[in-house]
């Protein structure tokens, strides 16, 4: 890596280096309750809503409680609207709650209450995961690239992993667009890097004042 390249990733991370996890106020473990917590922010920054809110609406969720499945499916519908409503979530309120009780007792269901039986089931191969995660209503593409993103700093089989848009922005920052050498330039952390060039791509002054 050239040090002009260094000097760009470092900028990025001093700039823009936060995951959503630690905006959501998650502290990400290879546990069950993170991990849990981590699908529910995948899932609300699925749709078609700014990141903002859909942090805000998972930090009013954590705060009433519903931090595992177990509290998660067992929550009234309603009480789950209010709580997405607090964090003005409010356009896709009703259908979000809905998904979310499935997609707690989905996890209850099939994995036992622990997601971390998505290693097991894929064999810790990402694009498995990408997929089965895709099998819970309400997340697609995106909300699997937000997970794997994110939990890479805690399953190590995961990283490097930089999704489409974040590297499309570092080929635009002139950063490597591959992604084994863009997790050399991670300094250890890739999912820190992996915000940060999200970040980047939802942000034209970050981008003009690094590149």
């Amino acid at each position: 890596m050239s040090e002009k390249q260094r000097k760009i990733a470092a900028s990025l991370v001093e700039r823009a280096g936060r995951t959503y996890a630690d905006d959501a106020g998650i502290t990400l473990k290879d546990t069950p309750a993170p991990l849990f917590q981590l699908l529910v922010l995948a899932l609300l920054l699925s749709a078609r809503i700014s990141a903002d809110i859909a942090v805000a609406a998972a930090r009013e969720l954590f705060s009433a409680g519903y931090r595992t499945p177990r509290k998660m499916a067992d929550a009234q519908w309603q009480s789950l609207v209010g709580a997405l409503g607090r964090g003005r979530y409010v356009r896709y309120d009703e259908s979000t709650a809905t998904r979310l009780g499935e997609a707690a007792r989905k996890v209850l269901d099939d994995h036992h209450g622990d997601l971390r039986n998505l290693a097991e089931l894929s064999d810790r191969d990402p694009a498995r995961v990408t997929t089965l995660l895709q099998e819970f209503t309400g997340i697609g593409p995106v909300g699997a690239d937000v997970f794997l993103r994110e939990v890479q700093a805690v399953w190590e089989w995961v990283a490097p992993y930089f999704d489409e848009r974040a590297l499309a922005v570092a080929d635009e920052l002139g950063l490597p667009a591959d992604a084994v050498a863009l997790g050399r330039l991670a300094d250890g952390d890739p999912a820190v890097l992996a915000a940060a060039l999200v970040r980047a791509s939802l942000d034209h002054e970050l981008r003009r004042d690094i590149g």
